[in-house]
């Protein structure tokens, strides 16, 4: 995303998600998310680089909240990442939604698979609001959802979410009483 940075495109991100499955399947999840997360300090900066060439404004904290959809969008498709669409929803969380996201491998399992993009998403997201945010993937194209969701929300709020979610409600259903 950056002229400065290295890109990682879908196949090195599926073989390594892969690769870690197959070898260390105790600790895929945990590291793919921290190397994604450690990744939202660079993309982060990308994005900072990128509004100054296309929208000619000096950072993330001088664009207006009103443009921030677009803009993250266009921000995140122009990498190759694919489109985004965020949106508000009850209990304090974001929904933060993709038809084409880049990490989902359509159809190939049963359980939401972008680990990486929800470390990238929690970084990268915390950094623009200012704030520690958590980030966790409800809906995902991998397991033939025809989105892939991410929440965001306090780290407080998702791991409600999560603990109902793991007790058989819905995150909607959650999110109505975080």
């Amino acid at each position: 995303m950056s002229a400065n940075g290295l890109s990682m495109g879908r196949g090195t991100l599926r073989a390594l998600r892969q690769s870690l499955l197959s070898h260390a399947p105790d600790h895929a999840v945990t590291i793919l998310q921290e190397a994604g997360y450690t990744s939202g300090a660079d993309v982060f900066e990308a994005f900072g680089e990128w509004l100054r060439a296309q929208q000619g404004i000096s950072g993330p904290d001088e664009l207006d909240a009103a443009l921030l959809n677009d803009a993250l969008s266009d921000f995140f498709r122009s990498g190759g990442w694919g489109s985004i669409a965020i949106s508000p929803l009850s209990g304090g969380a974001l929904a933060i939604d993709s038809i084409d996201w880049i990490e989902a491998d359509p159809g190939t399992t049963q359980v939401p698979m972008c680990f990486f993009s929800a470390g990238l998403l929690a970084d990268f997201l915390g950094r623009l609001a200012g704030e520690a945010v958590a980030v966790m993937e409800v809906e995902c194209r991998s397991r033939s959802d025809g989105r892939c969701r991410f929440l965001s929300a306090s780290p407080d709020t998702l791991q409600r979410v999560y603990d109902e979610m793991m007790a058989g409600r819905t995150y909607e259903q959650a999110l109505g009483s975080a």
